[in-house]
């Protein structure tokens, strides 16, 4: 069993930066696939950023490829979003999504054990 716990959401001004936290309590964290989704307002859920448990690899929606940066540091059992050069677009709730093996990491139906959410508001 994995808890997820999402921080670091908040309003910010087109063209600002924000960086999102994904800690994790529970065992084996580290051997996880952590995925970030995120959901507008009368959207569906879509995903952002996938981070496998070796933190190679890492891969991006086209719509933040260049902007959006995924890390994780698996002694503190935290998986980060690195947001840059937002814009009002990317404004939606954010989920950290994890899963031991994940098949197809971009689909949010592979994965398992999902936080909260933190809202991104980003203004224009």
């Amino acid at each position: 069993q994995v808890q997820l716990v999402e921080s670091g959401g908040g309003l910010v001004q087109n063209g600002g930066s924000l960086r999102l936290s994904c800690a994790a309590s529970g065992r084996s964290f580290s051997t996880y696939t952590v995925g970030w989704f995120r959901q507008g307002p009368g959207k569906e859920r879509e995903f952002v950023s996938t981070i496998s448990s070796s933190d190679s690899n890492p891969a991006y929606s086209d719509s933040v490829k260049g902007r959006f940066s995924t890390s994780r540091d698996n002694a503190k059992n935290t998986a980060y979003l690195q947001m840059n050069s937002l814009k009002p677009e990317d404004t939606a709730v954010y989920y950290c999504a994890a899963r031991l093996r994940v098949s197809f990491p971009t689909n949010p139906t592979s994965y398992i054990y999902w936080g909260q959410g933190t809202q991104v508001t980003v203004s224009s």
